[in-house]
């Protein structure tokens, strides 16, 4: 067994994947990573698991029965907990891989690929999580506040003027990213690297949608945001002293 794969080893990976033979060969080269891998069929007993237990990475086929890939996607990330989710799919157009990203999958593959690929990209994405989680122990405050604006990093909750704001997944990181640096000037580019860590020129929309709906849960006028302000022809940022009073 390599160096890396036994950093890997006991990592519980959930492969949802109703097609028997594909879940076969996902399982098999998983396990030779040395993960310890649960495999379910439908979408409806895979959120029973994703809600119930711990899993350090999903694969999520999009086809499924019950539940489909997609919808299961927006279910798991409604969770207070955030499990990285590796997108599986047949489908090949831009829709589908663009939708499945701005629900929160971290990364996605579209069949037929290698098992090779496969292999890589689970790695990428352990290391990555991994990486993040270590920084964000050693830099990251307990608490961040912003006037009325309270984030519980360890909590992963946020409260504006007193009252609990439910955030998805990559909401909650936008907000954290805005409010470790008030004042920053964010472009796009530079929100995708810094919350998605990815630059695809095509998705910077992306942000674009998550930052509305950011502004819908925390401003008190969000067609006129006084918090995370829209700098003209560079992209946003956090005001850096803003009164409770613009605050819900």
């Amino acid at each position: 067994m390599t160096v890396e794969n036994k950093a890997l080893t006991k990592r519980r990976v959930l492969v949802v994947e109703d097609d028997e033979d594909i879940a076969h060969l996902i399982e098999m080269h998983l396990t030779d990573c040395g993960f310890e891998v649960k495999v379910v069929r439908d979408g409806i007993h895979a959120e029973a698991l994703a809600n119930d237990q711990s899993f350090a990475l999903i694969t999520l086929d999009l086809s499924l029965p019950g539940i489909d890939g997609i919808e299961l996607c927006r279910r798991i990330r409604r969770g207070s907990s955030y499990t990285p989710i590796l997108m599986l799919t047949a489908r090949s157009s831009e829709l589908d891989r663009v939708l499945g990203l701005e629900l929160g999958a971290d990364d996605y593959l579209t069949k037929p690929f290698s098992m090779r690929e496969l292999q890589a990209r689970v790695k990428a994405i352990c290391r990555r999580t991994d990486a993040l989680a270590a920084q964000a122990a050693q830099t990251a405050p307990p608490m961040i506040r912003q006037g009325g604006l309270v984030i519980d990093v360890e909590r992963r909750e946020v409260t504006v003027n007193g009252k609990q704001v439910q955030l998805r997944a990559k909401e909650f990181a936008l907000l954290r990213e805005f409010a470790s640096h008030p004042g920053k000037v964010y472009s796009r580019a530079a929100l995708l690297e810094a919350v998605w860590k990815y630059g695809h020129e095509g998705y910077r929309h992306t942000v674009n949608t998550h930052i509305n709906r950011l502004r819908m849960k925390i401003e008190k006028d969000p067609t006129r945001p006084s918090l995370i302000r829209t700098v003209h022809g560079v992209g946003y940022q956090l005001v850096p002293e803003f009164s409770t009073a613009a605050l819900p």
